[in-house]
């Protein structure tokens, strides 16, 4: 194992912010390298791992696919890599939440008119729950 301070799965989900439900996660799928193993079997971190897991982190806090984030950590890793690699994978998922963006103001744009269609008092009729019953809208529905 490389050498430096050694910290177990606790210790290292402290650290990074993760859970070790999560780092063992990552291990399992290959995102983050196997741990080394003390002599009773637990889990051994050293700062490079914990540099593994905050990249890993941010990445998914930036809302990257495990895929995208695997191919993130070849390219964070490989110092030959050309800088145009890493921006096209950004600019890529930039363009897919821009996308989800639009989604969800469409989702909030619906959501809000029912609302201020709804008189919120105490009589039955209510337009959210019409359309929630209609299924959006769909002309047949009763």
């Amino acid at each position: 194992m490389r050498g430096g301070k050694r910290l177990n799965i606790g210790q290292a989900a402290r650290a990074s912010g993760l859970t070790p439900k999560m780092i063992r996660y990552y291990e399992a799928i290959g995102l983050l390298p196997a741990a080394g193993r003390r002599d009773n079997g637990y889990r051994q971190f050293d700062e490079q791992d914990l540099h593994t897991l905050a990249f890993i982190r941010r990445a998914r806090d930036l809302g990257f696919t495990l895929e995208e984030v695997g191919r993130l950590l070849q390219l964070w890793q490989d110092r030959q890599r050309a800088s145009a690699d890493v921006k096209a994978l950004a600019a890529a998922h930039i363009e897919r939440l821009n996308r989800k963006i639009a989604e969800l103001a469409g989702l909030r744009d619906t959501l809000q008119e029912l609302v201020d269609h709804c008189h919120g008092d105490h009589r039955p009729d209510c337009p959210i729950l019409r359309d929630l019953e209609s299924g959006g809208g769909c002309g047949h529905c009763h």
